[in-house]
């Protein structure tokens, strides 16, 4: 028999051997002798040093069984081990566990799919045993290597190919377990082994997920699913990233790059999707950055593929920026927006250069490849706008800065973003681009003050009449503006330019206007207005325009209007009347009568917002004679597909117009202060317009008046100086004289270009009366008789001269003003 010996060859041999050879029946099928395997196991609790021998032992016994193909011994053998590796827990165990994996790497290597569950089995028991003590030697870079080649086993009969893949998981899995248990042996982190684990488990949850889209959706009970490597593989892959730390956690996501890429799996990529979700999902929430650093490195990488790689990219991007904006972002925020706008500009570049390249052919795969690129630059632009909408508000107000700074505007070069190889078709689409993404990111933005979600680095470039020579550009501007502003989510009670019959119906929303706000539109309210007057002035505007202007005076009204800025703003709807009644840009009628509508429908607005009685009879009897005599001039008519525009404006019919002295009168009875009506609304000069030489408004004018010693026989001063310590001390302060006056006239030329109209007004008046004075008492001191007749003093224009030999010298050092 083949389990036994003659008894006088059993009476020599040692006693472990006598009790392992026992626990084999004669008839494999009867399975082990269990009286025979309780002494054999009570043997090596006793005496744990024959255990290293009781494994050997086993060990050649199942080499010889797998070789003679007497597989129903080679069962009960490692079923014997595995009862002895459950009941021994002490240090003698190490030599035993050796001959286990000798044993069980021998069933791996064999070519039976039976032996090689069998032996994966007996791996996944050992690998659940807490050891007291870690083991410095043992490694496991054969069983990676063979679970991982199991996973990928492709037997002709599917049942097999089914049982050997799950198998070859579930041994991964136990690999990853007994090796993560072990703080002190990190080899399963290193790249080698990740190499071959993590496509392993990515080819099997790929390729079910194949399989499954085949046929029917359906829901399987536990068991099927528990059989299903698929769902095995997935579960391996979670437990392996939830164990990772930040040293390692790289290694274990960079062959999923390579898995995608080898397998072209970005177009179209689902399974990249959910595998980037998976992985989001699964790490520890402070390691998220480490993630979207991999994968916006891996976009560089592959910046030259085709757009639908790149887009597929990007989109896996936005889904794991979507998770991870939830927890810890980490550093990598601006590192996120800076490569994202980067590959912004490269996909401009590219649709761009096919253009060029394809000028003249119209042909097919251009324009596709043109499409692909929009598909590109709009997953950036959706990336950009969620991760940036779901960061805290002091980070979004950074990422809005960053954006701006790399909007092309006049006068100025972007960082990252130069626009001067692209030209004007690049810089314009650079410029939509961005300020779509702008756009986004200020979507649902809070800010407690108007000036925290307006700050002047970001205001100024924001209203650049660079971004008012495109109608889309300045739509695009004004929706930035409504987010920022509207702080009470009223924007969607006002969308649609109309005469409102009854404001209280759309019951808005609005606080009181707190200081920080008033003193905001003391100092950028200008430049609020400048920008809506110049928007109306332009020629290619169309409804929506004309819509969001509206929109924008009625939003500055209830987010930032005192009694002040009421009266500024009914200056500044006068003078966009003017703007169409007196037609100096030769507008056309449609933008005329437009204008006119919207100066309608936003007086209505605000006299109801304000509630005085007289200017809203006023504001009423005006649109009731328009919607009878001139309803081209109201926004239900103008702005109808079929409107019939007149052939001119007539200046005189004042009933059709909102005058100036009405509006006066019925505010003043309201204790409003309306002397500033009365000063026509001018918009202020910035530095563009000096850059560009557009027409100064306002000119700055300087009076000097020099009394002078005009004797031609004077003697000349000798310029030459000793250079002396003092002499390089009154230089110095000199110097330090020269910067002051310096300072004091940029303060002057600046107070002249931001200040309102009648406060330098007024300030000019004062300024010529003090002249007037000045110039009366030099008057009357050249009536008066010399003291001496050596000398007569005459006035020419600007010059006071002595004839002859001076007697006395004036001083008028108040008699420069600018």
């Amino acid at each position: 028999m083949p389990g036994r010996v003659c008894c006088c060859c059993a009476a020599l041999r040692p006693r472990y051997k006598r009790l392992v050879d026992n626990i084999f029946p004669e008839d494999p099928k009867d399975g082990l002798v269990k009286a025979d395997m309780e002494k054999l196991t009570f043997y090596a609790v006793s005496a744990p040093e024959k255990l290293d021998r009781i494994g050997a032992y086993l060990a050649e016994r199942l080499s010889r069984d797998v070789v003679r193909h007497r597989y129903g011994y080679v069962l009960i053998a490692m079923e014997a081990l595995d009862q002895l590796l459950m009941a021994c827990h002490s240090q003698s165990i190490k030599p035993f566990v050796e001959s286990f994996l000798h044993m069980v790497a021998k069933l791996l290597e064999s070519g039976e799919p039976k032996l090689q569950v069998l032996g994966t089995n007996s791996f996944v028991k050992f690998a659940n045993i807490e050891e007291d003590t870690p083991s410095y030697h043992r490694r496991y870079d054969f069983f990676v290597s063979r679970f991982s080649a199991m996973c990928h086993s492709c037997d002709p009969d599917p049942e097999i190919q089914n049982g050997i893949r799950i198998a070859g998981i579930r041994g991964i899995q136990g690999v990853v377990r007994k090796a993560v248990n072990d703080e002190l042996r990190a080899t399963i982190w290193e790249p080698q082994h990740m190499d071959k684990i993590v496509p392993s488990l990515l080819f099997n949850m790929h390729k079910i997920e194949d399989v499954d889209r085949i046929g029917p959706p359906s829901s399987p009970a536990a068991g099927v699913k528990e059989e299903n490597p698929s769902v095995l593989a997935e579960n391996c892959f979670r437990e392996l990233l939830g164990r990772a730390t930040y040293g390692n956690m790289n290694n274990a996501v960079r062959p999923v790059f390579a898995h995608l890429d080898h397998h072209r799996l970005w177009d179209p990529n689902e399974f990249a999707v959910s595998c980037f979700k998976i992985i989001m999902y699964s790490i520890q929430a402070q390691y998220s950055h480490h993630v979207i650093q991999e994968i916006l490195g891996h976009l560089d990488v592959r910046k030259r593929d085709s757009p639908r790689v790149r887009a597929g990219i990007i989109q896996v991007l936005l889904e794991a920026v979507a998770i991870a904006a939830k927890g810890s972002i980490g550093p990598t925020v601006l590192e996120v927006f800076n490569t994202l706008l980067k590959h912004l500009r490269i996909s401009v570049d590219f649709e761009l250069s096919d253009r060029r390249s394809s000028a003249g052919s119209a042909t097919l795969s251009t324009s596709s490849k043109e499409s692909d690129e929009r598909i590109v630059q709009n997953a950036i632009i959706q990336t950009i706008g969620f991760f940036g909408s779901n960061l805290p508000d002091y980070q979004r107000s950074e990422i809005m800065m960053f954006i701006m700074s790399k909007v092309p505007v006049l006068g100025t070069t972007s960082k990252s973003l130069d626009p001067s190889n692209l030209g004007d078709l690049g810089t314009r689409r650079i410029q939509i681009m961005l300020l779509r993404s702008l756009l986004m990111v200020t979507s649902g933005y809070k800010a407690t003050t108007i000036s925290n979600a307006l700050p002047a680095p970001f205001l100024d470039p924001l209203l650049s009449p660079s971004l008012m020579e495109d109608s889309e550009l300045r739509q695009l501007v004004l929706e930035i503006l409504h987010n920022l502003i509207d702080r009470h989510d009223n924007r969607a009670k006002l969308r649609g330019i109309r005469i409102i019959p009854d404001v209280s119906d759309l019951k808005i929303k609005r606080d009181k206007i707190s200081r920080q706000d008033v003193s905001f539109m003391k100092k950028h309210g200008q430049q609020l207005y400048r920008h809506i007057y110049l928007g109306c002035k332009e020629e290619d505007n169309v409804q929506k325009n004309f819509e969001l202007l509206f929109t924008s005076l009625a939003l500055t009204t209830i987010e930032l209007a005192n009694e002040e800025v009421v009266i500024d703003l009914i200056r500044l709807a006068i003078a966009l009347q003017d703007v169409a009644i007196i037609n100096e840009d030769n507008l056309p009628m449609f933008n005329r009568c437009g204008v006119m509508a919207l100066v309608a429908a936003y007086l209505n607005f605000l006299s109801q917002m304000i509630a005085v009685p007289a200017f809203c009879q006023h504001v009423s009897k005006v649109i009731e004679t328009r919607s009878v005599e001139a309803s081209y001039f109201l926004p239900e008519t103008i702005f109808k597909d079929k409107c019939d525009l007149p052939q001119s404006l007539e200046k005189d019919e004042k009933d059709l117009f909102f005058l100036t002295n009405k509006i006066a009168e019925s505010l003043g009875g309201s204790g409003y202060n309306v002397e500033r009506l009365t000063v026509p609304y001018v918009p202020q000069v910035t530095d563009e317009d000096r850059l560009s030489r557009r027409k100064s408004i306002v000119d700055t004018v300087s009076i000097q008046v020099d009394i002078l010693s005009g004797n031609g026989t004077e003697d000349k001063i000798d310029n030459t100086e000793e250079i002396t310590f003092e002499a390089l001390k009154k230089a110095i302060d000199n110097n330090g004289l020269e910067e002051q006056e310096k300072e004091k006239r940029r303060l002057v030329i600046e107070k002249f270009q931001k200040a309102p109209f009648e406060e330098i007004a007024a300030q000019c008046e004062t300024k010529a009366n003090l002249l007037h004075d000045r110039l009366a008492q030099i008057l009357e001191l050249t009536i008066r008789p010399p003291p001496s007749p050596s000398g007569t003093m005459t006035i020419t224009a600007g010059h006071a001269h002595y004839h002859s030999v001076p007697v006395y010298e004036m001083k008028f050092p108040d008699l420069c003003v600018y």
